[in-house]
């Protein structure tokens, strides 16, 4: 079971226009925009680097999966978090962060922490996660939706088991 997240895999149906302007599937498989990392593997869904988007708009995401969002746009993405367990969370959160575009944790005694200009909602999909904060934490489940406004956070799967969430990532001013 140890780095079963890096086989994580999403797939992406694409509904368009025909030619006589009826919907119909025009794509199906599993997205190409996908980095995994010891701390999870992520796979980019859809991204637009503006919002609003077009209704038929093509897919923009195709920048190695980064975490952050183009300046005036979003990604939606599902991750796979392994547990903490099998990996060296302590030191390895910064490096799966950086490989992923975001900025180093700074001075900070919080592994993994960071913070990026977007509003980030987060929806478990299966397994749990803690969702950690600069003064706390909370665990999150199946269902549970955590809704990050540009503020600093890490992750940590205390469990035994991978954790998936979906997550859309809107850029913010501040």
């Amino acid at each position: 079971m140890s780095q079963q997240h890096l086989n994580a895999r999403a797939r992406r149906v694409v509904v368009g226009l025909d030619e006589q302007n009826r919907s119909t599937i025009v794509s199906d498989g599993n997205t190409e925009t996908r980095l995994a990392t010891p701390a999870f593997t992520r796979n980019v869904i859809w991204g637009s680097p503006l919002v609003p988007t077009p209704v038929m708009a093509e897919n923009t995401a195709d920048d190695a999966a980064a975490i952050p969002p183009p300046p005036e746009g979003y990604y939606y993405d599902i991750s796979t978090f392994p547990p903490d367990s099998e990996w060296d969370y302590e030191s390895g959160y910064a490096d799966s962060l950086a490989s992923a575009g975001v900025e180093g944790e700074g001075e900070h005694d919080i592994p993994g922490i960071h913070q990026t200009d977007s509003i980030d909602i987060v929806t478990v999909i299966s397994g749990e996660i803690w969702a950690v904060v600069e003064t706390g934490e909370t665990l999150v489940k199946a269902g549970d939706t955590v809704v990050h406004r540009g503020t600093k956070h890490a992750w940590r799967n205390r469990s035994d088991a991978p954790c998936t969430v979906a997550a859309l990532h809107i850029s913010v001013v501040r």
